[in-house]
Protein backbone atom coordinates (compact mmCIF):
# COMPACT_ATOMS: atom_id res chain seq x y z
CA UNK A 1 0.00 0.00 0.00
CA UNK A 2 0.89 3.63 -0.73
CA UNK A 3 1.59 5.83 2.62
CA UNK A 4 2.18 9.24 2.26
CA UNK A 5 5.16 8.98 5.11
CA UNK A 6 5.79 12.25 7.40
CA UNK A 7 8.33 14.14 7.64
CA UNK A 8 8.21 15.69 11.13
CA UNK A 9 6.38 14.87 14.22
CA UNK A 10 4.60 17.43 16.98
CA UNK A 11 4.85 17.11 20.54
CA UNK A 12 1.76 18.11 22.63
CA UNK A 13 4.15 18.58 26.01
CA UNK A 14 3.38 18.54 29.47
CA UNK A 15 0.91 20.71 30.14
CA UNK A 16 -0.99 24.37 28.52
CA UNK A 17 -0.41 25.74 31.45
CA UNK A 18 1.30 28.83 31.77
CA UNK A 19 2.25 28.64 35.30
CA UNK A 20 3.42 25.24 35.49
CA UNK A 21 5.50 25.54 32.17
CA UNK A 22 7.03 28.58 33.99
CA UNK A 23 7.71 26.19 37.10
CA UNK A 24 9.14 23.04 34.88
CA UNK A 25 11.33 25.37 33.01
CA UNK A 26 13.01 26.52 35.96
CA UNK A 27 12.89 23.01 37.64
CA UNK A 28 14.45 21.27 34.37
CA UNK A 29 17.40 24.40 33.80
CA UNK A 30 18.74 24.10 37.37
CA UNK A 31 18.60 20.33 37.57
CA UNK A 32 19.99 20.05 34.07
CA UNK A 33 23.00 22.23 34.61
CA UNK A 34 23.20 20.96 38.28
CA UNK A 35 23.34 16.85 36.73
CA UNK A 36 26.15 18.41 34.15
CA UNK A 37 28.52 19.84 36.54
CA UNK A 38 28.23 16.99 38.98
CA UNK A 39 28.43 14.53 36.78
CA UNK A 40 31.04 16.24 35.15
CA UNK A 41 33.08 16.89 38.24
CA UNK A 42 32.64 13.11 39.90
CA UNK A 43 34.48 12.16 35.86
CA UNK A 44 37.36 14.34 36.39
CA UNK A 45 37.68 13.38 40.31
CA UNK A 46 38.29 9.99 39.49
CA UNK A 47 40.73 10.56 36.51
CA UNK A 48 42.24 13.03 38.49
CA UNK A 49 42.85 11.45 41.58
CA UNK A 50 44.81 8.75 41.88
CA UNK A 51 43.92 7.22 45.03
CA UNK A 52 40.66 6.18 43.15
CA UNK A 53 41.89 4.18 40.42
CA UNK A 54 39.74 1.47 41.46
CA UNK A 55 37.52 -0.71 40.23
CA UNK A 56 34.28 0.94 41.94
CA UNK A 57 35.34 4.39 41.13
CA UNK A 58 36.02 3.19 37.44
CA UNK A 59 32.48 1.94 37.08
CA UNK A 60 31.11 5.03 39.38
CA UNK A 61 33.19 7.37 36.70
CA UNK A 62 31.45 5.34 33.83
CA UNK A 63 27.86 5.59 35.27
CA UNK A 64 28.33 9.05 35.67
CA UNK A 65 29.16 9.20 31.45
CA UNK A 66 25.52 7.65 31.06
CA UNK A 67 24.07 10.12 33.13
CA UNK A 68 25.39 12.71 31.43
CA UNK A 69 24.14 10.88 28.23
CA UNK A 70 20.32 10.11 29.32
CA UNK A 71 20.00 14.51 30.62
CA UNK A 72 21.85 15.51 27.54
CA UNK A 73 19.02 13.58 25.01
CA UNK A 74 16.38 14.36 26.18
CA UNK A 75 16.44 17.19 28.62
CA UNK A 76 18.08 20.48 26.29
CA UNK A 77 15.64 19.53 24.00
CA UNK A 78 12.23 19.91 26.49
CA UNK A 79 14.02 22.70 27.78
CA UNK A 80 13.94 24.74 24.80
CA UNK A 81 10.52 23.34 23.84
CA UNK A 82 8.29 24.71 27.05
CA UNK A 83 7.29 27.96 25.89
CA UNK A 84 7.20 26.88 22.04
CA UNK A 85 3.45 26.60 20.63
CA UNK A 86 4.98 24.37 17.82
CA UNK A 87 7.29 21.73 19.04
CA UNK A 88 8.36 20.06 16.11
CA UNK A 89 11.18 16.90 16.04
CA UNK A 90 12.10 15.90 12.17
CA UNK A 91 12.01 12.12 11.43
CA UNK A 92 15.56 11.36 11.76
CA UNK A 93 15.83 13.44 14.71
CA UNK A 94 13.41 11.19 16.74
CA UNK A 95 15.17 8.07 15.43
CA UNK A 96 17.76 9.05 16.57
CA UNK A 97 16.52 10.45 20.22
CA UNK A 98 14.72 6.65 20.48
CA UNK A 99 18.76 5.11 19.26
CA UNK A 100 20.12 6.97 22.07
CA UNK A 101 17.75 6.95 25.12
CA UNK A 102 17.84 3.22 24.50
CA UNK A 103 21.53 2.53 23.65
CA UNK A 104 22.06 4.54 26.78
CA UNK A 105 20.10 2.95 28.80
CA UNK A 106 21.05 -0.47 28.54
CA UNK A 107 24.49 0.75 29.15
CA UNK A 108 23.18 2.09 32.68
CA UNK A 109 21.53 -0.90 33.34
CA UNK A 110 24.63 -3.13 32.89
CA UNK A 111 26.84 -0.99 34.85
CA UNK A 112 24.84 -1.15 37.92
CA UNK A 113 24.65 -4.43 37.34
CA UNK A 114 28.55 -4.60 37.50
CA UNK A 115 28.60 -2.43 40.08
CA UNK A 116 26.83 -5.19 42.18
CA UNK A 117 28.93 -7.40 40.77
CA UNK A 118 31.71 -5.67 42.18
CA UNK A 119 30.07 -4.66 46.43
CA UNK A 120 29.75 -8.61 46.51
CA UNK A 121 33.38 -9.57 45.61
CA UNK A 122 34.84 -6.65 47.65
CA UNK A 123 32.54 -7.90 50.87
CA UNK A 124 31.68 -11.46 50.03
CA UNK A 125 35.34 -12.14 48.23
CA UNK A 126 37.53 -9.35 49.92
CA UNK A 127 41.04 -11.59 49.67
CA UNK A 128 40.38 -12.04 45.84
CA UNK A 129 39.14 -8.78 44.96
CA UNK A 130 42.06 -6.94 42.83
CA UNK A 131 42.19 -10.58 41.53
CA UNK A 132 38.75 -11.23 40.21
CA UNK A 133 38.08 -7.12 39.77
CA UNK A 134 41.11 -6.78 37.34
CA UNK A 135 41.67 -3.89 35.13
CA UNK A 136 41.28 -6.57 32.26
CA UNK A 137 37.77 -7.41 33.86
CA UNK A 138 36.73 -3.95 34.37
CA UNK A 139 37.21 -2.66 30.80
CA UNK A 140 35.37 -6.29 29.70
CA UNK A 141 32.55 -5.00 31.75
CA UNK A 142 32.74 -1.52 30.13
CA UNK A 143 33.00 -2.83 26.49
CA UNK A 144 30.07 -6.01 27.23
CA UNK A 145 27.74 -2.66 28.64
CA UNK A 146 28.13 -0.97 25.37
CA UNK A 147 28.18 -3.60 23.39
CA UNK A 148 24.50 -5.11 25.34
CA UNK A 149 23.03 -1.43 25.32
CA UNK A 150 23.71 -1.27 21.30
CA UNK A 151 22.25 -4.37 20.46
CA UNK A 152 19.34 -3.77 22.66
CA UNK A 153 18.77 -0.30 21.07
CA UNK A 154 19.21 -1.55 17.41
CA UNK A 155 17.21 -4.97 17.89
CA UNK A 156 13.80 -2.73 18.65
CA UNK A 157 14.80 0.01 16.45
CA UNK A 158 15.09 -2.45 13.10
CA UNK A 159 11.75 -3.45 13.44
CA UNK A 160 10.19 -0.24 13.84
CA UNK A 161 12.12 2.16 11.78
CA UNK A 162 10.26 0.59 8.81
CA UNK A 163 7.03 1.25 10.24
CA UNK A 164 4.63 2.72 8.00
CA UNK A 165 3.71 6.05 9.61
CA UNK A 166 1.05 8.17 7.20
CA UNK A 167 -0.52 10.69 9.92
CA UNK A 168 -1.34 11.79 11.98
CA UNK A 169 2.05 12.82 13.45
CA UNK A 170 1.15 14.24 16.96
CA UNK A 171 3.33 12.86 19.78
CA UNK A 172 1.12 13.07 23.46
CA UNK A 173 4.64 13.63 24.70
CA UNK A 174 8.02 15.47 24.72
CA UNK A 175 10.23 13.22 23.95
CA UNK A 176 10.32 10.19 21.19
CA UNK A 177 10.23 6.99 22.24
CA UNK A 178 9.00 3.27 21.27
CA UNK A 179 5.44 3.24 23.00
CA UNK A 180 3.80 6.27 21.90
CA UNK A 181 6.16 6.00 18.25
CA UNK A 182 4.63 3.06 17.28
CA UNK A 183 1.08 3.93 18.13
CA UNK A 184 1.35 6.70 14.81
CA UNK A 185 2.00 3.43 12.56
CA UNK A 186 -1.10 2.51 10.19
CA UNK A 187 -0.55 -0.78 10.67
CA UNK A 188 -1.72 -3.67 13.61
CA UNK A 189 1.06 -3.13 15.80
CA UNK A 190 -0.16 -5.23 18.73
CA UNK A 191 2.82 -7.91 18.25
CA UNK A 192 5.75 -4.53 18.34
CA UNK A 193 3.79 -3.07 21.30
CA UNK A 194 4.19 -6.46 22.71
CA UNK A 195 7.74 -6.67 21.77
CA UNK A 196 8.84 -3.44 22.95
CA UNK A 197 7.11 -4.26 26.65
CA UNK A 198 8.82 -7.62 26.54
CA UNK A 199 12.38 -6.29 25.46
CA UNK A 200 12.34 -2.90 27.75
CA UNK A 201 9.56 -3.36 30.61
CA UNK A 202 10.36 -7.19 31.40
CA UNK A 203 14.17 -7.08 30.90
CA UNK A 204 14.04 -4.03 32.96
CA UNK A 205 11.91 -5.88 35.67
CA UNK A 206 13.96 -8.80 36.18
CA UNK A 207 17.04 -6.92 36.27
CA UNK A 208 15.34 -4.95 39.02
CA UNK A 209 14.50 -7.80 40.66
CA UNK A 210 18.04 -9.58 40.40
CA UNK A 211 19.99 -6.22 41.80
CA UNK A 212 17.57 -6.24 44.74
CA UNK A 213 18.48 -10.03 45.72
CA UNK A 214 22.02 -9.96 45.13
CA UNK A 215 22.18 -7.05 47.67
CA UNK A 216 19.82 -8.46 49.92
CA UNK A 217 22.14 -11.67 49.75
CA UNK A 218 24.97 -8.75 50.36
CA UNK A 219 23.50 -7.17 53.51
CA UNK A 220 23.21 -10.41 54.85
CA UNK A 221 26.89 -10.84 54.50
CA UNK A 222 27.33 -7.89 55.58
CA UNK A 223 25.40 -8.35 58.91
CA UNK A 224 27.43 -11.18 59.77
CA UNK A 225 30.43 -8.64 60.74
CA UNK A 226 30.57 -6.02 63.10
CA UNK A 227 34.06 -4.33 61.89
CA UNK A 228 34.53 -0.57 60.74
CA UNK A 229 35.30 -1.81 56.82
CA UNK A 230 32.14 -3.54 57.36
CA UNK A 231 29.95 -0.46 58.29
CA UNK A 232 31.38 1.63 55.49
CA UNK A 233 30.60 -1.55 52.76
CA UNK A 234 27.32 -0.88 54.58
CA UNK A 235 27.05 2.68 54.01
CA UNK A 236 28.21 2.02 50.04
CA UNK A 237 25.45 -0.23 49.42
CA UNK A 238 23.08 1.62 50.73
CA UNK A 239 23.89 3.85 48.41
CA UNK A 240 23.88 1.54 45.33
CA UNK A 241 20.25 0.29 46.72
CA UNK A 242 18.80 3.80 46.41
CA UNK A 243 20.48 4.38 42.94
CA UNK A 244 19.17 1.36 41.54
CA UNK A 245 15.21 2.14 42.42
CA UNK A 246 16.00 6.02 41.12
CA UNK A 247 16.65 4.30 37.87
CA UNK A 248 14.65 1.06 37.49
CA UNK A 249 11.29 2.76 38.96
CA UNK A 250 10.05 4.83 36.64
CA UNK A 251 11.56 2.42 33.08
CA UNK A 252 9.45 -0.38 34.89
CA UNK A 253 5.96 1.92 34.85
CA UNK A 254 6.83 3.38 30.94
CA UNK A 255 7.17 0.17 29.61
CA UNK A 256 5.17 -2.35 31.43
CA UNK A 257 2.21 -0.14 30.97
CA UNK A 258 2.91 1.26 27.24
CA UNK A 259 -0.56 1.62 26.66
CA UNK A 260 -1.55 3.60 30.08
CA UNK A 261 -3.51 6.70 29.01
CA UNK A 262 -2.23 8.77 32.58
CA UNK A 263 0.11 11.20 32.11
CA UNK A 264 2.14 9.86 34.70
CA UNK A 265 4.69 8.40 32.48
CA UNK A 266 5.62 11.96 31.22
CA UNK A 267 6.17 13.15 34.91
CA UNK A 268 8.36 9.98 35.12
CA UNK A 269 10.43 10.60 32.18
CA UNK A 270 10.98 14.12 33.45
CA UNK A 271 12.29 12.60 36.71
CA UNK A 272 14.13 10.27 35.42
CA UNK A 273 15.63 12.46 32.31
CA UNK A 274 16.28 15.37 34.67
CA UNK A 275 16.22 15.10 38.56
CA UNK A 276 17.63 10.95 38.86
CA UNK A 277 20.84 11.95 36.91
CA UNK A 278 21.36 15.27 39.54
CA UNK A 279 20.38 12.64 42.37
CA UNK A 280 23.08 10.20 41.24
CA UNK A 281 26.13 12.90 41.63
CA UNK A 282 24.29 13.75 45.17
CA UNK A 283 24.14 10.34 46.46
CA UNK A 284 27.42 8.82 45.38
CA UNK A 285 29.17 12.64 46.93
CA UNK A 286 27.46 12.87 50.34
CA UNK A 287 27.57 9.38 51.59
CA UNK A 288 31.33 9.14 50.48
CA UNK A 289 33.96 10.73 52.36
CA UNK A 290 37.07 9.54 50.16
CA UNK A 291 35.10 11.17 47.13
CA UNK A 292 34.19 14.47 49.21
CA UNK A 293 37.76 14.97 49.74
CA UNK A 294 38.73 14.36 46.77
CA UNK A 295 36.39 16.63 45.07
CA UNK A 296 37.49 19.43 47.36
CA UNK A 297 41.14 18.73 46.20
CA UNK A 298 39.53 19.07 42.74
CA UNK A 299 38.15 22.11 43.00
CA UNK A 300 40.93 23.29 44.89
CA UNK A 301 43.27 23.16 41.94
CA UNK A 302 40.87 24.41 39.50
CA UNK A 303 40.55 27.68 41.79
CA UNK A 304 44.20 27.87 42.17
CA UNK A 305 44.86 27.62 38.38
CA UNK A 306 41.78 30.19 37.57
CA UNK A 307 43.89 32.67 39.72
CA UNK A 308 47.10 32.04 38.06
CA UNK A 309 45.74 32.01 34.49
Amino acid sequence: MNHSMVSEFVFLGLTNSWEIQLLLFMFSSIFYMASMLGNSLIVLTVMMNPHLHSPMYFLLANLSITDLGVSSVISPKMIYDIFRKHKVISFGGCIAQIFFIHIIGGVEMVLLIAMAFDRYVAICKPLHYFTIMSRKMCLLLLVAAWIIGFIHSVVQLGFVVKLPICGPNIIDSFYCDFPRFIKLACTDTFRLESMVTANSGFISLGSFFILIVSYIFILITVRKHSSGSSSKALSTLSTHVMVVILFFGPCIFVYIWPHSTSHLDKFLVVFDAVLTPFLNSVIYTLRNKEMKVAMKKVCSQFIIYGRIS
